[in-house]
C-alpha cells in the first residue's frame, strides 16, 4: 500500500547505477517481444493479471546469461525456514544481489538494462506510471522443493520470473510448474490455503528463454508443487521484484536496507 502523504527521498526511484558495470555490446531484453505485449489484456486476466512470455530474452543473451548463472556456492541454502499464516517453507538457495555480491560481465549488463529505459518504459506501460524500485534475485531449488501457495508482499506490485533451464536439463516429468491459482477470493492474503483447496488456473512450465510477469492483487496466489528431480539436478530462475514506494519500503531505506530488508552497505 502507498502512502501519499509519505514521501521517501528520491533515491528510492532504483537502485544505484553505481553498482553495475555497463560493457559491450550486446542486447538481452528483447524489444519486439516487450513491445507487443497488449497492456489492456494483461491487465483483464484472470483470477489477477499475469502473462506467460516467449522469447523474452535475445537469443544470444540468453544463452550468455545462461552459461554464466552465479554459482550456488554464493547463495545461501534456506531450509525449512518458518513462513507466516501456517504457509509451508519455501527450501531453495537464494541469492539477493545487493553491493558486494560479485556477478560475471553477462548478468553486469543484464542488471544495467533492467535500469534503463526500455525496461522501465515496458513496466509503466503494462502496470501504469509509476514508480519502480526493483531488486533481483536468483533461485535454485532441489528434490523436494516447493513453493507453498501465497500472495506475495504489498509494497510488490509485480514480479517477473526468467526461466534458465532448458529441455536438456529440465525433464517435464520432473514438475517444477508455476501454478497460477484460484481461490475464488475465499481466502485472505494472510492465510495459508493448500494447493488442494485452490484451483488451478493455469500451469505454467518454467523451461526456455521465456518468463512470467505477473501483478500483486489481495488474491495473487501462485505456488509450485515439490519437485520430483534427480539428486543434483537443479530448477533455475531469475526474478526481478517490482516494488512500489511505501511506508516500508521508506522505513527500510532510512535504516540502510532495500526493499527485501538486505543491507545496502556490505557488512
Amino acid at each position: 500500500m502507498a502512502f501519499a502523504h509519505a514521501s521517501p527521498p528520491a533515491v528510492l526511484a532504483r537502485t544505484p547505477t553505481s553498482l553495475f558495470l555497463k560493457v559491450g555490446s550486446l542486447e538481452y531484453l528483447n524489444r519486439a517481444v516487450l513491445d507487443v505485449v497488449p497492456a489492456e489484456k494483461f491487465r483483464n486476466t484472470r483470477p489477477y493479471p499475469w502473462t506467460n512470455l516467449a522469447n523474452t530474452l535475445t537469443s544470444e543473451g540468453y544463452e550468455a546469461l545462461r552459461q554464466s548463472m552465479p554459482d550456488t556456492s554464493q547463495a545461501d541454502k534456506q531450509v525449512g525456514v518458518k513462513r507466516a499464516y501456517g504457509q509451508g517453507p519455501h527450501d531453495r538457495f537464494l541469492l539477493h544481489f545487493r553491493p558486494g555480491v560479485k556477478v560475471v560481465q553477462p548478468w553486469e549488463e543484464f542488471l544495467a538494462e533492467l535500469q534503463g529505459p526500455v525496461y522501465q518504459d515496458f513496466l509503466r506501460r503494462v502496470l501504469g506510471p509509476r514508480t519502480f524500485i526493483p531488486t533481483f534475485e536468483w533461485y535454485y531449488a532441489w528434490e523436494g522443493c516447493a513453493v507453498s501457495p501465497h500472495c506475495d508482499a504489498v509494497r510488490k506490485l509485480a514480479t517477473h520470473i526468467f526461466y534458465f533451464n532448458t529441455e536438456a536439463d529440465w525433464d517435464p516429468t520432473w514438475g517444477g510448474e508455476i501454478l497460477i491459482l484460484d481461490s475464488e477470493r475465499q481466502f485472505k492474503s494472510h492465510s495459508g490455503p493448500s494447493f488442494d483447496e485452490l484451483k488451478v488456473a493455469a500451469s505454467l512450465r518454467p523451461s526456455g528463454n521465456g518468463s512470467l510477469l505477473f501483478q500483486r492483487t489481495p488474491h495473487s496466489w501462485h505456488g509450485v508443487r515439490p519437485l520430483q528431480c534427480p539428486p543434483g539436478q537443479l530448477r533455475k530462475l531469475f526474478i526481478v521484484a517490482i516494488n512500489v514506494p511505501s511506508f516500508q519500503v521508506w522505513w527500510r531505506r532510512v535504516r540502510g536496507k532495500d526493499p527485501d530488508g538486505f543491507r545496502l552497505q556490505p557488512a
